[in-house]
């Protein structure tokens, strides 16, 4: 029997011929991930096992962005752990202020994840990496502690789940509304512990933010990884950030998949998933009622790249956010920043009635730069929207694309962008 994309990566990096679903590996890892909330636990964890080198200083990487800038005395007590730990063991990727970024979107764009790569990281998005052809998928902290001593971490290889994708989006369906009809479509367990393959000919319709997007997501549908074939405009996007070789992986034509599902992407529509599940979805035009919201917040490592804002951009421009809305924009990175700025986006952004943030997970995981009050209701262009996620236990999270956040926020209810 053949193997999918995964498993070929899975068995290459175990010194194995073949493997298959449920088989138990350790495997040699490219990359090891940690941020200022897991990575302290992680650095705790090697010093209670008396470890005290990392296995390859240029192999791991630290990226402070949860709550960084510093919120307050805890963050930053967390920060100065990672950052000692980065300089004792001369990390050659540690993040600073004023060089870091979401960690899933800074990481590709600085050429760290590339094709053919097995790479963990102590936060469950970091899936994302799938849309480069590597499988990359998240851990605990104590399984990063022991990524970074050794190189190594045990897997259970994964059964497959093959998307077909065929056609071409409509204008104002993007990769966010992709992967929130899938996991309206099999749920949030739909997935669960396998890997998500993406193929078919529609793929070439998708630019490289959709894919992240898309991958980044897959956790959302309890899957254990995302992955896309390596094409043309992703060996681009590789040779344009990275100079490291790749590994190009196929699926074989008789690997084995426990479904397989077909989706024509000129099919569908603006999709919003309600309170409180990503499953919970409806396309915008199933949405019959006026839902009013108090807040907008465009970014995270779903969709704070540069295609999300310049999409929000073009919605806004000339534009007023509707009296009484919060808008929150947040570049994913400092790269994006730049280029927003030199492009004229922040100026629309702020001329609209927005602010735009530094890079930071922030108002994602309810932690800073966006918290929501009681009774609050925000259009977020992030990942989750678990009750309490983003504040107080009584408000509520609408999950959508940049699009049709950035027209909720001119409209203070949930929009659809205008044709």
């Amino acid at each position: 029997m053949g193997m999918t994309m995964t498993q070929k990566i899975l068995a290459s990096h175990a010194g194995l011929s073949s493997v298959s679903a449920g088989q138990l590996i350790e495997a040699d890892l490219n990359l090891v991930l940690g941020n200022d909330i897991t990575s302290p636990v992680a650095i705790k964890e090697m010093e209670k096992m008396n470890l005290n080198k990392v296995f390859d200083k240029d192999k791991i990487a630290l990226v402070p962005d949860h709550f960084v800038p510093n919120k307050d005395i805890k963050s930053a007590e967390h920060c100065k752990c990672v950052r000692e730990f980065a300089l004792k063991n001369d990390i050659t990727n540690y993040f600073e202020v004023g060089e870091m970024g979401i960690e899933h979107a800074l990481l590709p764009e600085k050429g760290l994840t590339v094709a053919g790569d097995v790479i963990i990281g102590a936060d469950s998005h970091t899936c994302t990496y799938g849309a480069v052809g590597a499988f990359s998928t998240g851990v605990g902290s104590t399984d990063m502690a022991a990524g970074m001593a050794t190189g190594k971490a045990w897997f259970k290889v994964p059964s497959a789940i093959k998307f077909v994708l065929t056609g071409a989006p409509k204008k104002n369906v993007s990769g966010k509304d992709v992967i929130l009809h899938i996991i309206g479509k099999i749920g949030v367990d739909g997935a669960l512990y396998k890997s998500m393959e993406f193929t078919g000919d529609g793929i070439k319709n998708l630019s490289m933010d959709d894919r992240f997007t898309i991958a980044n997501m897959a956790i959302e549908a309890g899957a254990k990884n995302g992955i896309f074939p390596v094409d043309d405009i992703c060996e681009n996007y590789l040779k344009m950030h990275s100079k490291r070789d790749y590994k190009i992986y196929s699926a074989d034509d008789d690997a084995e998949y426990d479904e397989v599902i077909n989706i024509d992407l000129s099919s569908l529509e603006p999709t919003v998933a309600f309170p409180h599940l990503p499953e919970n979805t409806k396309t915008i035009s199933e949405i019959k009622e006026e839902i009013k919201i108090n807040q907008v917040v465009i970014g995270s490592c779903t969709n704070g790249r540069l295609n999300d804002l310049r999409i929000a951009a073009e919605i806004l421009k000339g534009k007023k956010v509707k009296k009484g809305m919060r808008l929150i924009v947040i570049p994913a990175t400092q790269a994006i920043y730049l280029q927003a700025m030199e492009e004229g986006l922040l100026r629309i952004f702020i001329e609209a009635g927005g602010i735009v943030s530094t890079p930071t997970c922030g108002p994602c995981l309810g932690g800073y730069m966006g918290v929501l009050a009681e009774n609050e209701r925000c259009v977020s262009t992030t990942n989750r929207n678990f009750v309490g996620r983003m504040g107080h236990i009584t408000s509520e999270i609408y999950l959508a694309s940049p699009a049709v956040a950035a027209m909720s926020a001119i409209k203070g209810y949930i929009a659809a962008p205008e044709d």
